[in-house]
């Protein structure tokens, strides 16, 4: 089956079935891909990093875990993952974070403005875009001080990471537009449903 490709610095929503899997692929390495999601039947519930981080008891996610709802029910397995390193710590990146961050103007909106057009014809507005589950980012914490930092992704060409839906969900999905967490060159994703 072909995959799907999300152009660089771009966005997309779709539906996918309780039983479907979902491989999100990076075609050339470093690239990650934002993905957020969403109870198809009622959008208020949604993918929650805090939840999914308190019943792993970990930060690192992987192959056999589980990423669960703001309700605490189970949206999507993580059936396959070829990298192992992945973020669902930091927020979607932004206008406003490029700002903050790195002091000066992004033309570009990023991740959040992706996901929010991407997900406006579902009904799911702005402000109820969750922090997401970052594949293939790779944000290392210094145990000692507490510090995050963003470093190059850990994916090659080809690598994927596979996720088992456990409900009907509205998936949200991007290319991610962050220089610092695509070392510095934007790149494509593919993903395929089946």
């Amino acid at each position: 089956m072909t995959p799907s490709t999300i152009r660089p610095q771009s966005g997309t929503a779709f539906l996918l079935k309780k039983g479907q899997l979902l491989t999100v692929i990076d075609p050339e390495g470093q690239q990650v891909s934002d993905l957020v999601a969403f109870n198809a039947e009622d959008t208020a519930e949604w993918l929650s990093s805090g939840r999914t981080l308190d019943y792993a008891s970990k930060f690192l996610l992987t192959t056999g875990d589980i990423l669960y709802s703001n309700r605490s029910n189970a949206m999507l397995a993580i059936e396959r993952d070829d990298v192992g390193r992945h973020d669902f710590l930091l927020a979607p990146c932004s206008k406003e974070m490029f700002a903050k961050l790195y002091g000066h103007a992004e033309p570009h909106r990023g991740c959040f403005g992706n996901l929010a057009e991407a997900l406006e014809p579902y009904g799911i507005t702005p402000d109820a875009i969750p922090t997401a589950f970052n594949v293939f980012m790779n944000v290392q914490v210094d145990g000692q001080k507490g510090t995050l930092s963003v470093e190059p992704p850990l994916s090659k060409a080809g690598d994927s990471t596979a996720f088992v839906a456990q409900m009907d969900l509205v998936v949200g999905l991007t290319a991610c537009s962050a220089g610092l967490s695509n070392n510095f060159r934007f790149k494509p994703i593919h993903y395929r449903v089946e």
